[in-house]
Order: structure tokens, then sequence, then C-alpha cells
């Protein structure tokens, strides 16, 4: 049996995904899985073991150069990859119009959300089966239950992610260091950096080193502004998505805001502090480990303190 899966973006939805992978490795042990994701998060779906192979897309660089031949080029090289196999099942658990027209030119028996469960309806338009999956339900959940109706069965067991880290460590810190994540996608979900600052300081104290990656310049800026505050800290060169997996899995924990990076350290097993802000966490919070723990809320602002008595629990 041939399996593909079209979830493309962004880094939390992808690492939501996994889980879903691998129940579908339970359902069929023998199963061929593929997954067509964005290329800035192929790190992600290749961290997975049963996945077969990751197929590149670039939507997002595509529409903002949309009148490029260069990129009509990559379009029509993706697309002959993409329909170069033919599937038994194609699943897209994205739920939007461009994960829906990616399943539509996939070869196969294309399955996805109803228009009632889509996060864009018109998507369930380019389906030749829809399945309803409840909107309440965690995005973990949501991708486990789509991906088991159009199996014919329903998920089995716990979740679990499967993904395994690169090897290696990225950066030569102390043993017992701590993973600070405070890098995000929008303004609300931030956590205010005198907050970050004596967070450090708390773990400096327990004697924990605190690394602040960062991905852009506004973020980098924003970790040595912490790092200054606090006169402690790490902020190390800028690392792929790999070499802060490889940072995190081997980290005594990671504190993180609404962010990608902090869900993929509840993926790979690591005691994980989820700090929200301007997002609910019942839905997409961190979810599914023993180990994770969420605070704050929307308009609920965390203290430092908090956050640090839910890491010293978890020890």
């Amino acid at each position: 049996m041939r399996i593909l899966f079209v979830k493309t973006s962004s880094l939390g939805d992808v690492v939501h995904h996994c889980p879903a992978v691998t129940d579908m490795r339970g359902y069929s042990r023998s199963a061929v899985i593929d997954w067509v994701v964005e290329e800035p998060f192929a790190d992600i779906a290749a961290m997975h073991p049963a996945i077969n192979r990751v197929i590149p897309v670039n939507v997002r660089r595509w529409r903002s150069q949309i009148a490029l031949p260069a990129t009509w080029t990559q379009v029509r090289k993706f697309d002959r990859e993409l329909r170069a196999q033919t599937y038994d099942l194609v699943i897209d658990t994205q739920g939007l119009l461009k994960s829906a027209l990616i399943a539509w030119r996939a070869r196969g028996s294309r399955h996805g959300f109803d228009s009632q469960s889509a996060r864009e309806a018109v998507a369930s338009r380019f389906y030749d089966k829809t399945h309803r999956v409840s909107r309440q339900l965690h995005a973990v959940e949501r991708n486990r239950a789509l991906t088991a109706q159009a199996f014919g069965t329903r998920p089995i067991g716990i979740c679990n992610y499967g993904v395994i880290a690169p090897p290696g460590s990225p950066l030569a810190v102390p043993e017992g260091y701590c993973v600070l994540l405070s890098m995000t996608s929008r303004i609300d979900k931030l956590w205010p950096d005198d907050h970050w600052a004596a967070l450090v300081r708390a773990l400096a104290g327990l004697g924990r080193e605190s690394v602040l990656p960062w991905g852009n310049k506004t973020e980098q800026a924003r970790s040595r502004r912490i790092a200054d505050i606090a006169g402690s800290g790490v902020v190390p060169r800028r690392m792929s998505i790999g070499e802060v997996a490889s940072l995190m899995a081997r980290s005594a924990g990671v504190f993180g805001v609404d962010t990608g990076l902090a869900h993929l350290a509840v993926a790979l097993g690591v005691r994980s502090i989820g700090i929200f802000c301007g997002t609910d966490p019942r839905l997409t919070g961190l979810y599914g480990q023993k180990n994770a723990v969420n605070v704050g809320g929307k308009g609920l602002v965390p203290s430092a303190t908090n956050a640090l008595q839910a890491f010293m629990a978890l020890i």
C-alpha cells in the first residue's frame, strides 16, 4: 500500500501531523508513506522513520515570485514529481485550498475534511471522499481522526509522535542546560523580555545554562537583549531546524512561547513548558506527553515563577 500525506505548513502544524504518520504505520506495517511539505519544514518530516520520501513544495515562495519564469519551471518540476507515483490513499490533513489543490493533482483516492471540518470549506470540493472531524479536538487528534477515517478505522492507542532528532550536538554547552524559545510569528504571543530574563537568572541560580536560539535578525536581537538583561545565557549562531532539534533533544528542558519549535520539543520527548500569552492552549497547546505543561493562556501572561515551578514539577 502507498500513502501520500499532504501537510505543508507551518512548523507547528507539521509537527502535529507526525502522530498520524505513526498511526498509519501501525495500520499497515508495509505501507510506503510519502509526505508533501513546505521546503523549510522538510527536516521535520524526514525525522520520522516511517517516511519513505519527502516531497518539498514551495507555495509560499512561488506566490511571492509568481511572475518569474523560474517559478513556473519549479512548479512543473514539482507537479511531475508529485504525479510520478500512484497512491492508494492521498490524505490532506491541512484542509486549506492550497493543500487541497496539491492533493487534487496527486494520483490516487483523495481524502480530506468535509466542508464543516476544513479550515477553508472550499477545500472539500477537491477530494474524492470527505470526512467529518470535530473542530473542537486538538490539532493532533484532528489529524489522527482524519487519517483513521481515510483508512477505514479509528485512532489506536495514545499519541506517539515517532520523530527522532538528528545525531550529534551543534553546540558545546555544559550538561543540564535549558533551551529558551522566545521567538514566535505574532506579537501577541511574545513573552516580555524581563520575564525571560528573570527565568534565565533563576535557571542560572540552579546551575543551568540557558541557550536562546534565533532564526532571523529580530529574533537574534531579542535573544541578545534577554541575555544582556539577565547577565547570563548563550546566544548561539543561527542553526537549522535539525540542529535546534538536536540541541533540544539533549537538553534538560525547553521553555517556549506558542511556536512550532516548542511543539517539536514535545515530539522529541523533552521536558517542555509552553508559555501562552495570546492564544488558548486547549486546541493548539503542547500536547501528548506527560512531561509537557502549558502555563498562561489568551490574555493571561504567566510569570517567570509560574514557568519555573512548572518545570521543577517535572524533574
